[in-house]
């Protein structure tokens, strides 16, 4: 099979965001007979059917959709690629990227990656952040997409090497006047009687309390679902649901939201967080020095 053309998976990324031909051809500024060849030589090259015509515009195929996840992927990766070699051709001798969990992110981790980046030695290396959820993460890493990932050590990195970083702990978020505010510190199955904001249900956390839920029996009431700390602590505000989240995170928000921050009586609200990568002997000098630095100030 020839090699994939990015041009052509651009356009037929286009062709199935915006459902219709014309439409992406006058995005890209070419004129819809050209693409829809274009596509047409695409499926003889893989052999299948990629769009379905519609009445009202074109669909993927099931290999289409599969083709569409790959496309994005191949299509971030030559983004990625050209970034770097712009940041090369500007000066930078050495970059280094990482993904981590929104709450390694929130609590400390862009504190110390701004420390490190002050360090006058450390003047010509470049460190991109990206926010994922624990298996991302791993999977990122693990397939070279980024050279460290910083994750809550109950995730499964499957076989990545690590190395320990910062902890917190996680509490119990609750307005004034809910039924939990008046007690000292909260049991986990205290919380299943209510509704909760959660993050991710496939972050590590959520995936964690789901376990530990159902190894008492009950299930983890989810009212609503956010993407940050910030989101769920404006639900409970609201008086919609209860939240788990890290203390760290909260408390600077707690007081002006008027919410009550309960510890969580558990041996696991202590989480620690790692830093996992493939092998330290293929860290770019870059990488290492920056792993070396997080590691060091590890509690």
């Amino acid at each position: 099979m020839r090699d994939l053309d990015l041009t052509t998976l651009r356009l037929f990324v286009s062709v199935c965001e915006t459902g219709n031909i014309a439409r992406a051809g006058e995005q890209a500024n070419i004129v819809g007979s050209a693409i829809s060849k274009r596509l047409a030589q695409l499926e003889d090259q893989l052999g299948t059917p990629l769009l379905a015509r519609k009445r009202y515009g074109v669909v993927p195929t099931t290999a289409g959709q599969t083709l569409l996840e790959h496309a994005r992927a191949m299509l971030d990766s030559a983004a990625r690629i050209e970034a770097d070699m712009r940041n090369f051709a500007a000066g930078a001798r050495g970059q280094v990227r990482v993904l981590a969990s929104v709450s390694a992110m929130t609590e400390s981790l862009a504190e110390d990656v701004a420390a490190f980046l002050a360090d006058p030695r450390h003047r010509a290396i470049q460190v991109d952040l990206e926010e994922r959820v624990s298996p991302e993460i791993v999977r990122g890493v693990q397939e070279g997409m980024a050279s460290l990932g910083v994750c809550w050590d109950a995730a499964d990195v499957n076989g990545l090497q690590s190395r320990p970083y910062r902890s917190d702990h996680l509490c119990v978020v609750v307005p004034p006047r809910h039924a939990l505010a008046g007690k000292r510190k909260v049991r986990f199955a205290d919380t299943l009687d209510f509704e909760q904001v959660s993050l991710p249900v496939n972050s590590a956390v959520q995936v964690r309390l789901q376990q530990l839920a159902a190894s008492l029996g009950r299930p983890v009431k989810h009212r609503v679902i956010v993407t940050n700390f910030e989101a769920a602590l404006r639900v409970v505000r609201a008086g919609l649901a209860i939240s788990l989240v890290p203390r760290e995170v909260a408390e600077p928000m707690a007081v002006a939201y008027g919410l009550k921050l309960l510890p969580l009586d558990e041996p696991w609200a202590e989480r620690r967080f790692l830093i996992c990568f493939r092998d330290v002997e293929s860290l770019t000098p870059s990488a290492r020095l920056l792993l070396d630095y997080l590691a060091s100030i590890a509690p």
